[in-house]
C-alpha cells in the first residue's frame, strides 16, 4: 500500500497521479482483451482499443511531461524524470502484454479457421499469388526514401506504419524507409487458401519483395516501425483571423508535431533504432520495442462475417408511445422520459428532430453538436427545417479533437442554407449536449428539451452507454432557453432555477451538496453519495470526499476511465469504494446521487469531474425533478452499474485494479448484460 498522509486529505500523497491512471485504464481494457469469456474478434476489439488508447495517451499528456511545462501532479511533485521513467516501465510492460495477448488471439483464431500467417509459411502456390498481388497493387505505391548525406532524414508522419531498410552497396551500408500504405489497402491481405480464411499483413508482403524497391543493392534486413507526434494542438486567435480559419490552420499542424514516441520491431537492431531516434531527437525513455505494431489496425477483423465470434446483435427497445407513428411531442408533454442508449434507439431523438422539421407548428430549433459522426440523418433534418422556414440555431463546436474537419466542414454547409451557425465563447469548448424545440400551440409557445451525456452522433449512440431527457417542464425549458441566449449572444453568469452551468456553477453546487451531505449524517445519520461519470481528476472535489468520508458518509463511485482519488486510505477514504466497467459498451453516462436525508437529489448531463469540464468547458447537469423517475434511475440503472461483480474492477489505494470479488453466494451481475436483458424496466413505478 502506498505510504499516505492520514491527517491531511490535502496531502499529495493522497492523490493518484493522473498519467499513471491513464495507463491503469489501458491495463483495464487490456484485461477484456485477454478474457476468454468474450467472443473472440471482440477480445480483437478491445485490444485494437487498448492501442488507440496508449496513441492517445502519448499525442496528448506527454509531450506537455516533455516540454515541461505541464505540472507533474500528485503522487510525483515535481518529478519529471521518475514520472517519465514510470510511464516507460508502465508501457513497456503494457505493450508486451498487448503483442502476447495478440498472438493468444491468433492462435485461437487459427482453431476456427481465421489464419493469421507469414509469406515463408506458405506454400509455393500462395507465394505465387502474393508475389503477384505486390506487382499488380503494391509495388507501384511505394516509394523508398533513402538515409544519406544527400538525403535528408525524411518526415515521418504521426502513427503510420513503416519499414526501415538496411541495405548494403560492397562494403557501403545504405539506410532507407518506406511508408506501409495501409488505408489505401487492407493492413491484412485475405489470400486464396485451401486451410480456411487466411490473412497475410502487408507490410509481410512487402517486406517479401522488398529486393525489388533497391535494385544492385544486399537488402540485409527491413523491419517495422511508426512515430507517434505531439497531436496536442492549441487554437490561436488573432484579429486578422476569423474563429473557423483559426481552427484549420491548428488543426492543419496536428500532424507535424514533434516526435514523441517511437515504437520499434524487437528485431531491429540497435544500431539502427538508435540511428532513427537520433534523427527524430528521442531519449531512450521515448523509444519501445514490441513484436505487436500498430494493433489499432485490428479493427479490420470486424469485417470478417463469423456472427458466432462475436458479440449477439440485439433490438434496442423504444417505450410504446415514442413508437414511429406516435404524436412523440404528445407524449413528452404527458411526462418526462429518459432514454437509456444503446438499449433504447437513439432513432427516437433523430425522429424528434425530424418531425420538428416537417411540424408546421414548430416555430425553431436550437441545438448544441459536439461530434456528430459521419449519419447525416440529423443534419439533414436540421436543413430540411430551415428549407420549411423555420428558424434554426446550431452552435457548432469546433474544436472537438480530431472532430474538428467534419464539424467545419457541416458548419460550412449549415451555414449555405441559411442556418444560424455560432461557436460559442472562444475561450470554452461547448461540451453541452442540449437541443430545443420551440412549438406554437394556440396562442402559447411550448419549449420541448432534450439533453443528454451524449453526442447527437446515430453511431457512438449504438456503442456508448448514454442517459437521454426530454421534457416539456417550463422552468427547465426556460433555463436552457437562457443557456442559449448566453451562448450565441455574450456568456457570463445568469440565472437558473434549476441548471447547473460549468464553469460558472456546478462545482461550487457539487461541493455544496457534498458539504450538506456531511452535516445531514453528523445530525441523523445514514449520509450517502453515489456518482457514476467518466473521470474523476478535480483536487477540490477529492478533498470534499475525503472529509464526507471521514465524517462517515458512504461513498459509492463508478469511474470509468482516469480517477486520482485514493480509496480505503485509513482515516481518509475508507468509507469510499470506487468501481470501474468495461464491457461490451463505453460506459459513457454521468449520475450524480446524493441521499439528503431520505429527500434524494440527482443531477445527469454531460460533465465528469475534471478541471477541464468545470472550469475551461460550458457543461451542464440537469436535476431529475420526477421524484419516481428519480427512485428507478436509481435503482434500475445506477445500483446495477454498482453491484457488478462480472465486469467490475474496484481500485485499490495504491491505484491498481483488481476484479470485484464475487462471494459464494452472490448472485452474477453484469451490470449491461442485465440491461440488455432487462431493457425498458427504468420505465416502471413499481
Amino acid at each position: 500500500m502506498t505510504k499516505t498522509d492520514v491527517k491531511d486529505p490535502t496531502s499529495e500523497k493522497n492523490f493518484i497521479n493522473r498519467e499513471t491512471s491513464w495507463l491503469e485504464f489501458n491495463r483495464r481494457c487490456l484485461f477484456q482483451a485477454q478474457d476468454e469469456s468474450n467472443p473472440l474478434l471482440e477480445r480483437a476489439k478491445f485490444l485494437t482499443n487498448c492501442d488507440g488508447n496508449l496513441d492517445e495517451f502519448f499525442m496528448i499528456r506527454v509531450p506537455g511531461l516533455l516540454s515541461k511545462v505541464a505540472p507533474i501532479g500528485p503522487d510525483y511533485g515535481s518529478n519529471r524524470e521518475q514520472l517519465l521513467n514510470t510511464i516507460f516501465d508502465m508501457v513497456q510492460e503494457l505493450t508486451k502484454q498487448y503483442g502476447e495477448c495478440w498472438k493468444e488471439i491468433k492462435a485461437a483464431l487459427s482453431e476456427q479457421g481465421i489464419r493469421f500467417t507469414k509469406v515463408a509459411e506458405m506454400d509455393e502456390e500462395g507465394r505465387k499469388w502474393v508475389d503477384e498481388f505486390y506487382r499488380e497493387r503494391v509495388h507501384a505505391l511505394l516509394t523508398p526514401l533513402a538515409l544519406d548525406v544527400t538525403h535528408p532524414f525524411p518526415f515521418i508522419s504521426n502513427n503510420v506504419l513503416n519499414i526501415a531498410v538496411k541495405a548494403t552497396d560492397g562494403n557501403e551500408i545504405r539506410y532507407a524507409r518506406l511508408k506501409v500504405p495501409v488505408g489505401v489497402l487492407p493492413r491484412f491481405i485475405k489470400v486464396p487458401s485451401r486451410q480456411g480464411e487466411t490473412y497475410v499483413a502487408l507490410e509481410d508482403i512487402i517486406v517479401t519483395n522488398i529486393g525489388a524497391l533497391f535494385p544492385g543493392l544486399t537488402v540485409q534486413g527491413a523491419y517495422t516501425f511508426r512515430v507517434t507526434r505531439n497531436a496536442d494542438v492549441k487554437v490561436t486567435i488573432d484579429e486578422a483571423a476569423d474563429f473557423m480559419s483559426a481552427v484549420e490552420d491548428s488543426i492543419e499542424d496536428r500532424g507535424i508535431g514533434f516526435p514523441v514516441r517511437m515504437t520499434a520491431e524487437t528485431s531491429m537492431p540497435d544500431d539502427m533504432v538508435r540511428l532513427f531516434a537520433r534523427n527524430l531527437n528521442l531519449g531512450p525513455i521515448q523509444v519501445y520495442t514490441t513484436d505487436a505494431i500498430m494493433l489499432n489496425d485490428l479493427w479490420e477483423l470486424m469485417g470478417i462475417d463469423r456472427p458466432r465470434l462475436k458479440d449477439k446483435p440485439f433490438s434496442p427497445y423504444t417505450p410504446p408511445e415514442l413508437a414511429e407513428g406516435m404524436d412523440l411531442f404528445e407524449a413528452i408533454k404527458q411526462k418526462d422520459w429518459i432514454l437509456f442508449h444503446p438499449y433504447e434507439t437513439f432513432a427516437t431523438i433523430v425522429r424528434f428532430v425530424s418531425d420538428a422539421a416537417d411540424d408546421p407548428n414548430v416555430q425553431s430549433i436550437k441545438i448544441c453538436l459536439y461530434r456528430i459522426g459521419k449519419d447525416p440523418s440529423l443534419i439533414k433534418a436540421l436543413m430540411r427545417a430551415r428549407e420549411n422556414g423555420k428558424t434554426v440555431s446550431v452552435l457548432m463546436e469546433l474544436r472537438a479533437k480530431f472532430d474538428e474537419t467534419n464539424n467545419i466542414r457541416w458548419a460550412r454547409e449549415l451555414e449555405k442554407i441559411g442556418v444560424h451557425v455560432v461557436f460559442g465563447p472562444v475561450d470554452l469548448k461547448v461540451h453541452s449536449k442540449l437541443l430545443q424545440v420551440v412549438r406554437l400551440e394556440g396562442n402559447r409557445l411550448v419549449r420541448y428539451t432534450h439533453m443528454s451525456s451524449g453526442n447527437y452522433n446515430t453511431s457512438t449512440a449504438k456503442q456508448y452507454g448514454d442517459i437521454s431527457f426530454l421534457t416539456a417542464n417550463t422552468e427547465i425549458g426556460e433555463d436552457v432557453g437562457e443557456l442559449f441566449n448566453a451562448l450565441t449572444g455574450f456568456f457570463g453568469p445568469r440565472e437558473y432555477r434549476h441548471l447547473l452551468v460549468a464553469p460558472l456553477t456546478i462545482k461550487s453546487s457539487l461541493i455544496s451538496k457534498i458539504d450538506r451531505e456531511i452535516e445531514i449524517h453528523q445530525k441523523q445519520g445514514g449520509g450517502y453519495i453515489a456518482m457514476k461519470a467518466n473521470g474523476l481528476i478535480d483536487s477540490d472535489i477529492i478533498v470534499a470526499l475525503y472529509r464526507a468520508s471521514m465524517a462517515g458518509v458512504k461513498i459509492d463511485m463508478n469511474i470509468r476511465g482516469l480517477c486520482c482519488l485514493r480509496p480505503g486510505v485509513k482515516g481518509i477514504s475508507e468509507n469510499i469504494r470506487v468501481t470501474s466497467i468495461v464491457d461490451r459498451f463505453l460506459e459513457h453516462s454521468r449520475i450524480y446521487y446524493f441521499e439528503n436525508g431520505g429527500k434524494p437529489e440527482m443531477y445527469m448531463g454531460s460533465s465528469d469531474m475534471m478541471p477541464r469540464n468545470l472550469l475551461a468547458r460550458v457543461e451542464v447537469l440537469f436535476p431529475v425533478l420526477d421524484q419516481q423517475m428519480l427512485v428507478n434511475i436509481r435503482d434500475k440503472i445506477l445500483k446495477i452499474h454498482l453491484a457488478d461483480n462480472v465486469k467490475a474492477m474496484r481500485l485499490q489505494p495504491d491505484g491498481s485494479y483488481v476484479p470485484v470479488v464475487r462471494r459464494s453466494n452472490d448472485k452474477k451481475v453484469r451490470s449491461q448484460k442485465w440491461f440488455l436483458e432487462n431493457k425498458g424496466v427504468w420505465h416502471g413505478s413499481d
